[in-house]
């Protein structure tokens, strides 16, 4: 399996369809001065390879009635393998929640939760995250405005 892209061709694709997605293979070839058939076999060699793993569409998610978003951290009440796989499996299970992060520090997890309003956030607090499996401590911070999001590290630099 390919870790990394061949050569700076690859790079060029990879960097392509990070800043869009859903271009044609027409316009990609064009771009990356490829002919539609190489580039069309670089772009399926990089899905199968692994270093593309899904195309996916970015959603205004405040214009579909999710207003609210939250940081939330978590602490567990004990870190054994055991703990930490039920916790995921059950946090993997919440709709709401989008985002879970394994961390160092204080907090076991950080998670991305979104909400609709303050009432659903009371819901998600009293109903969902308190009642997690393993759960010891639970602390919230909401956004008030995301900077950079969604953002991948420079595609040029990931090859040494």
């Amino acid at each position: 399996m390919q870790n990394t892209p061949t050569d700076k061709l690859d790079l060029r694709i990879l960097a392509e369809l990070r800043r869009d997605g859903r271009i044609s293979n027409t316009d990609l070839a064009l771009k990356v001065g490829l002919s539609e058939s190489a580039c069309l076999r670089r772009v399926r060699q990089l899905e199968s390879s692994g270093l593309i793993e899904r195309y996916m569409a970015r959603l205004n998610l405040s214009r579909l009635g999710w207003g609210m978003s939250l940081l939330v951290r978590i602490t567990l009440k004990a870190q054994t393998d055991r703990d930490l796989r039920i916790f995921e499996k059950a946090v993997s299970a919440v709709p709401e929640i989008t985002d879970c992060f394994l961390t160092t520090g204080e907090a076991d997890y950080v998670l991305r939760v979104f909400a609709r309003d303050a009432a659903d956030i009371e819901r998600l607090h009293g109903s969902v995250l308190t009642k997690l499996p393993g759960v010891a401590r639970v602390e919230s911070s909401f956004v008030l405005r995301e900077i950079v999001s969604g953002a991948t590290p420079p595609i040029d630099r990931a090859v040494p």
